[in-house]
């Protein structure tokens, strides 16, 4: 698949199959693909925990407040990003320059999750409706938990939804000279 191709079929599922593992192969290839994203001066200012089984069901139920995200608890496996600090290029220029780099990061790294689970047959939902401090405490995580990556199969006959996106021409200004 190409990527023109992922972008065109990654959607946010929510519609897991509950009995379909996944498998560890593809797991390891997604966080491999997490690994080699972009960030600012290479520093990576996130970490992820992986959970599966009843930490993932723990962490799926700190998702599910007021009534949201109703199905996180048939998803396999969670994928917490949480806050680390930057090295010291990346923290020397995100203070010259205003700049939290480590939110366009974690931002990133979920993308490139998203676009490596989708490449594999995988789905996610990016999941920011969460309880931080439920989560660090589940996950022993010291730093703020951004984001959290519900990734399984989706339940079959989970169809492709139309994509509703603003026309290119709110989106986009070509400058030239």
């Amino acid at each position: 698949m190409n990527f023109s191709e992922i972008a065109r079929k990654r959607q946010s599922c929510r519609n897991f199959d509950a009995d379909r593992a996944v498998e560890n192969e593809k797991l390891a290839e997604i966080l491999e693909c997490a690994r080699l994203a972009p960030s600012a001066c290479n520093s990576q200012p996130y970490h992820l925990t992986v959970c599966k089984g009843s930490t993932a069901k723990a962490v799926a139920k700190a998702t599910m407040g007021m009534g949201m995200n109703k199905f996180a608890d048939k998803v396999p496996v969670m994928i917490v990003i949480s806050e680390a600090p930057y090295n010291r290029t990346a923290a020397l220029g995100a203070k010259a320059k205003g700049n939290d780099y480590r939110s366009i990061d974690i931002g990133i790294v979920t993308a490139q999750i998203a676009a490596s689970a989708t490449d594999l047959g995988l789905s996610t939902c990016i999941l920011g409706w969460l309880d931080d401090g439920k989560i660090r405490k589940i996950c022993s995580i010291e730093h703020p938990v951004r984001l959290v990556i519900a990734l399984g199969y989706a339940s079959e006959g989970d169809a492709l939804r139309d994509k509703k996106r603003r026309p290119l021409e709110e989106t986009v200004t070509f400058m030239e000279d």
